[in-house]
């Protein structure tokens, strides 16, 4: 099970290294991946992390499991305007792949062409980004292989639907008992 974390900077801090955290913990092969120039990236609250690898732009990123796609901003938009991004949003989608997104993240699905149709939510303000999408004003959303959730509050919560998407419910809920929630 491999699954890629993508950031930009302007990235949603406690949304992307929450779903790291709980993924590893549950021993699920994460890459955190820069779309910078370089491993740092600087998220929304001028916290940098340092990614596993920069994303390959010769197309060599490989297979994956799953994409998530943590909000913020400048970070959700900095990913929405990145071929390479979109390309492996797409690809990972016709294969059967997750699909996860938080806050402003669904933009980059909506981008990627992936949403009509299919039941989504955000953090507010997005809807009209969100065209073709069935919207819902609730905290987390699963449809088939698409994952989304609100904000930052709701980081826990989203990273333990992606376990529960990806090792089944038994697992979520060892994970819940694991961090006392």
């Amino acid at each position: 099970m491999k699954v890629a974390v993508f950031l930009a900077d302007g990235f949603e801090e406690v949304e992307a290294l929450t779903v790291v955290d709980y993924l590893r913990r549950m021993d699920i092969t994460v890459d955190i991946i820069s779309i910078m120039e370089g491993k740092e990236v600087k998220g929304a609250h001028d916290i940098v992390v340092v990614a596993d690898r920069v994303i390959d732009r010769a197309g060599g990123m490989g297979r994956y499991d799953g994409v998530v796609i943590p909000g913020g901003l400048p970070g959700a938009t900095n990913l929405r305007d990145d071929n390479d991004v979109i390309d492996m949003v797409r690809k990972t989608d016709g294969e059967g792949g997750l699909l996860a997104a938080i806050c402003a993240g669904p933009i980059v699905l909506e981008k990627a062409g992936i949403i009509e149709g299919r039941r989504i939510t955000s953090y507010p303000g997005f809807e009209a980004e969100l065209g073709g999408g069935i919207y819902e004003q609730k905290s987390v959303v699963r449809d088939n292989n698409i994952i989304t959730a609100r904000g930052p509050a709701l980081a826990a919560d989203f990273a333990i639907e992606i376990v529960a998407y990806l090792l089944g419910d038994e697992k979520a809920e060892e994970l819940r008992e694991d961090i006392l929630y």
